[in-house]
């Protein structure tokens, strides 16, 4: 059975590039043995994350993340059962923060900042839709 889990978190000490770039180096040797996509956003200190895959795998790798240090106030967005992926061409793909249009981000909440906290799990997940139709999402699968 594939479910999709949204989470964000704060970073609990900056992440600068290289880190960053060895999270998602991480996730893309680990995530196909695992039968896990997603895709994973980090802009002013705030992780959003979303994970595909089969349920046990998938929730074994959000309890590891929300276990880790790096992260504070972890918070689940939505889980569902789904029926297929919406990131199934991506290990781990990359929000591209540089390439968010200020009024995409207007459309789904009170502000142009990406603040999952102040918005719904389903307005994260459709600006994450919109993301992937405006090729913000980059990566490899």
């Amino acid at each position: 059975m594939l479910v999709r889990l949204m989470y964000c978190s704060r970073a609990t000490s900056a992440i600068d590039t290289e880190e960053l770039v060895g999270i998602l180096r991480q996730s893309r040797t680990q995530n196909p043995e695992r039968g896990i996509t997603g895709v994973l956003c980090l802009s002013r200190g705030i992780f959003i994350q979303v994970l595909e895959g089969g349920r046990a795998s998938v929730n074994a790798l959000y309890n590891k993340i929300a276990a880790d240090p790096r992260h504070a106030e972890v918070t689940l967005l939505a889980y569902e059962e789904i029926a297929e992926r919406r990131f199934a061409g991506w290990s781990m793909g990359q929000v591209q923060t540089n390439r968010l249009n200020p009024a995409m981000l207007l459309k789904y909440s009170e502000t142009a900042t990406l603040d999952p906290y102040a918005v719904s799990g389903e307005a994260t997940a459709a600006l994450f839709e919109e993301m992937m139709a405006s090729a913000a999402i980059m990566g490899q699968s």
